[in-house]
């Protein structure tokens, strides 16, 4: 499914592509017009690659998928959350740098 390369989620996938999923998976909260989601993409695109089989990388737009990111609480995007075994492990919010991101996802596989 990742092939080293994040993948879309919506909020009929969400179940299954994140909460079910085997590995902790990355989502990305963004939307086309957001210049921040933008400008982080690369580095989350980087982190799929590096962690490709250890943590699956998945994106959500929110303009098109409102109902997960309404009940998970997201007010500003990008928002980041990690998931391990079905439940929110940690987020982080706003355009940060990559090795911010990288922490975020060792603690979690660690």
């Amino acid at each position: 499914m990742s092939d080293g390369k994040p993948f879309a989620v919506s909020d009929d996938s969400f179940e299954a592509d994140v909460l079910q999923s085997d590995v902790p998976v990355l989502v990305d909260f963004w939307a086309p017009w957001c210049a921040p989601c933008r400008m982080i993409a690369p580095a989350v695109e980087e982190l799929a690659v590096e962690y490709d089989g250890q943590v699956k990388f998945a994106k959500m737009n929110t303009d098109e998928n409102p109902i997960k990111a309404g009940l998970l609480g997201i007010r500003g995007i990008p928002t980041l959350i990690m998931f391990k075994g079905g439940q929110e492990a940690d987020r982080v919010v706003g355009a940060v740098p990559k090795n911010i991101l990288n922490d975020l996802i060792q603690k979690v596989i660690a």
